[in-house]
């Protein structure tokens, strides 16, 4: 019995090229994606999730456990990195790309949909704080493969750092996006819309 032996060639630079951008433009919009997700409940605990979720509390200290619970997400950055780390080298920093954003959108979807202290008493705050962990996992996880993911494809040292910072662009563009998110309707007492936007997103992935 014969075996037969096929080694692929290496890329022309016009087919180097192609895969480049679109690596490039994928860690990028992937990272802006995961620091949207991650910020928007930023930029809205300070205005409606202290009154909704710890409404017994007073005003001003009520914003402390909101604000607790965002610090949550730092905490699973970390884990996801380690996660997802190893999982990138096994099976693909695209799969698990695409991996990470599901993890994010899902995640922040959800938060949308946690009812509030009314309705289900502190039990709404440890589903925000699931929630948050599992954001934070999902952000930790892209953050480091998107880097990768860019980095991975320079040919030679010249450039390897430019290309990596480029998916670095996603935290301040995430920023801005979440800066343009909707103000919350605080009077319906419910839950800002942007967060179960993020089914749209999730679905386009």
């Amino acid at each position: 019995m014969t075996t037969v032996c096929i080694t692929a060639g290496p890329l022309s630079e016009v087919e180097h090229s192609r895969q480049l951008r679109r690596a490039l433009i994928a860690s990028t919009v992937g990272t802006t994606i995961e620091w949207y997700d991650f910020l928007l409940y930023g930029q809205v605990t300070g205005l409606v999730f202290g009154k909704l979720f710890f409404p017994q509390s007073d005003p001003l200290v009520g914003v402390l456990p909101a604000f607790a619970v965002f610090f949550v997400g730092f905490l699973g950055r970390p884990i996801g990195a380690a996660i997802f780390g190893h999982w990138g080298d096994r099976i693909g920093r695209k799969a698990t790309l695409i991996a990470t954003l599901l993890v994010t959108g899902l995640a922040t979807m959800a938060v949308g949909l946690v009812p509030t202290y009314e309705s289900i008493g502190i039990w709404g705050a440890v589903l925000l704080v699931i929630i948050r962990l599992i954001q934070g996992i999902g952000v930790g996880g892209e953050w480091g493969g998107s880097v990768l993911l860019a980095m991975e494809w320079a040919r030679t040292n010249k450039n390897r750092g430019l290309l990596a910072a480029w998916p670095q662009f996603g935290g301040p563009a995430g920023l801005f996006l979440a800066n343009l998110a909707p103000a919350p309707d605080e009077k319906k007492g419910r839950l800002p819309r942007p967060f179960c936007l993020m089914r749209v997103a999730s679905s386009l992935v």
